[in-house]
């Protein structure tokens, strides 16, 4: 019942727009307040903070749902769920809470997070933000960089140094306003895909903010970081399954109406392979994510098994994508159909969240080696 609900909004509200979106790089303000009022901007908040309480692997499902018709809304959604307002939740003191969770849930403000850094990709423990304490306030100095709706959000939780010599365990995480004082917006990135999803530069300079803003215990922001990239590795797979069963529902449709040799080219073994590779790796890739999910609902470690389920479904998704081109032939490399569309978005899911390469470092870790 949960399913069809999202189904039936994403096809209603979100689909008819999901062109507009991409090639105008339009953000709807007035869509994502109508999904504050379903619940889909604080999916795993409890109801107390505003939230709509639902259990990880429903965060899931409604993930692929929005995805599967539009990566862009999907990246916001996700990015904002699990990274911005999951950090406050996970991590923030009863005030912190009270004060920013019920307006990011409802839909009048999106929340961002900060850990990138332009020399601290893969290597987040490398980053040079810092934060000195002054008297009762915090000063934060450095730059951001690839942050999801960094230039339109309320709040946005930042990763700084507060003790170098430390390293990883030196690093805090801090709440910072829209508008504090040198806190600045700076590069608008202009990117290949999810092109909807606003992606900036932050440049901090001077930025004071209050002693209470501190997210969490000082010096445990990174482990913290952590921790949230476990679910966020998850929804991102959720993403990806999204985009690829987009990509196969489409290539069935078109493969059963494109007639080649007089008959559909769906009655041809090789289009019929395709198809059914993608349907059964979309299958298993879904069924990673919900495992990792299922994993976090019962409160158990799922470090690999996020990063199982990030790893396999963003490639297997890179594949789906690729051959619904494909399928489509010459039509599939226009923007009259949709597929080129969910090609470039789906690529992100390769590198946002971390690398499959460093995916592939977490998992061999988790191994033993």
């Amino acid at each position: 019942m949960f399913q069809k609900i999202i189904r039936e909004f994403c096809e209603k509200e979100i689909k008819p727009i999901a062109e507009k979106i991409d090639k105008e790089e339009y953000f709807p303000w007035e869509l994502y307040k109508k999904m504050g009022k379903m619940g889909l901007m604080g999916m795993t908040v409890p109801q107390k903070y505003g939230g709509a309480g639902i259990d990880r692997v429903s965060y899931m499902i409604a993930l692929e749902e929005i995805s599967r018709v539009c990566g862009s809304t999907g990246i916001t959604v996700e990015a904002h769920n699990s990274l911005g307002v999951g950090h406050i939740y996970e991590k923030g003191t009863e005030e912190q809470r009270k004060k920013y969770l019920p307006k990011l849930t409802n839909g009048e403000a999106i929340a961002a997070w900060a850990l990138t850094e332009p020399n601290a990709g893969s290597d987040a423990a490398g980053g040079q933000t810092t934060a000195v304490l002054d008297r009762d306030e915090w000063v934060l100095n450095g730059t951001k960089q690839f942050i999801t709706s960094g230039n339109i959000a309320e709040v946005t939780t930042v990763m700084a140094m507060t003790d170098k010599k430390k390293g990883a365990k030196g690093i805090s995480a801090f709440i910072v306003e829209k508008d504090t004082p040198g806190f600045k917006i700076g590069q608008l990135e202009n990117k290949l895909g999810l092109r909807g999803s606003k992606t900036v530069e932050l440049i901090i300079e001077d930025c004071r903010i209050p002693k209470e803003n501190l997210l969490g215990e000082k010096d445990m922001g990174f482990v913290g970081a952590m921790n949230i990239l476990d679910r966020g590795r998850t929804a991102i797979g959720a993403m990806a399954v999204g985009i690829a069963r987009g990509a196969l529902e489409d290539s069935i449709e078109y493969a059963q109406q494109r007639q080649q040799f007089g008959r559909p080219i769906g009655k041809f073994q090789a289009i019929q392979w395709k198809i059914a590779d993608m349907a059964t790796e979309i299958d298993a890739a879904r069924l990673l994510v919900y495992r990792a999910a299922f994993m976090e609902d019962q409160d158990v470690r799922f470090t690999k098994e996020a990063a199982m389920a990030k790893l396999f479904a963003s490639e297997m998704a890179m594949r789906a994508t690729r051959n619904a081109i494909q399928v489509y032939g010459g039509y599939g490399f226009t923007r009259d159909y949709p597929l080129e569309r969910y090609f470039r978005d789906v690529k992100l899911c390769e590198i946002g969240e971390g690398t499959s390469e460093v995916q592939r470092m977490v998992i061999a870790r988790q191994l033993g080696l």
